[in-house]
């Protein structure tokens, strides 16, 4: 769960080959459904496309779990695939692949659809713009009054974010850390409460 990079912004490329006209369109999705309603946006936005073959890395680069590809009628393998080697080769993760496709009349072959498929997201990916993600992991963590102000300090030395605040009896807080920062807030709130405080993860 290391920081990686995803899109900082949309990014679309467009080329004639052989009278077909591709659209290549690079979309932030984190998320499988995010990713799947990029997709049918842009199927509605041009209905009369003959194809819209997309790929997807809907999480993190090395999750397996979200990768997804379609060759939306094109001969199998020609263009789904490729798309989604040149988005798992480029190591950005939360990003959609998205080429339209307006036939001209002219058939490419199967190698020359994969090279306008892979080229179409290659040359799109050398548009884009990058930002870093650092996974982030969520936490509660019960409180008094008089240790907050400590706590907050703690936080912010993990470059962590205090999410929410719930004051009753005592002090709910929900925060979140950095994956790589968790142990060592961990060993600091209890040197600083001497034992009496632990976060626990937010599904428990």
């Amino acid at each position: 769960m290391d920081a990686y990079d995803i899109p900082a912004e949309a990014v679309s490329f467009s080329e004639e080959i052989k009278k077909s006209r591709f659209i290549t369109l690079l979309q932030h999705t984190e998320g499988v459904e995010a990713a799947r309603s990029f997709v049918q946006v842009i199927r509605e936005q041009h209905p009369d496309a003959r194809h819209h073959c997309w790929a997807w890395v809907a999480g993190a680069p090395i999750d397996s779990q979200k990768l997804g590809f379609s060759d939306d009628g094109e001969p199998s393998g020609t263009a789904g695939k490729p798309m989604l080697a040149q988005l798992m080769g480029s190591g950005i993760g939360e990003i959609t692949a998205v080429i339209i496709r307006y036939y001209g009349g002219i058939q490419l072959g199967t190698g020359g659809l994969v090279r306008a498929y892979g080229n179409g997201v290659q040359q799109a990916l050398k548009l884009l713009k990058r930002q870093l993600k650092m996974p982030m992991l969520s936490f509660h963590l019960y409180c008094d009054y008089s240790q907050l102000a400590d706590i907050e300090r703690l936080i912010r030395w993990a470059s962590g974010s205090l999410v929410s605040s719930d004051f009753t009896d005592r002090v709910v807080l929900r925060l979140a850390l950095p994956f790589s920062q968790v142990n060592g807030f961990k060993s600091r709130l209890t040197d600083l409460s001497r034992g009496t405080l632990s976060i626990k993860p937010l599904d428990q």
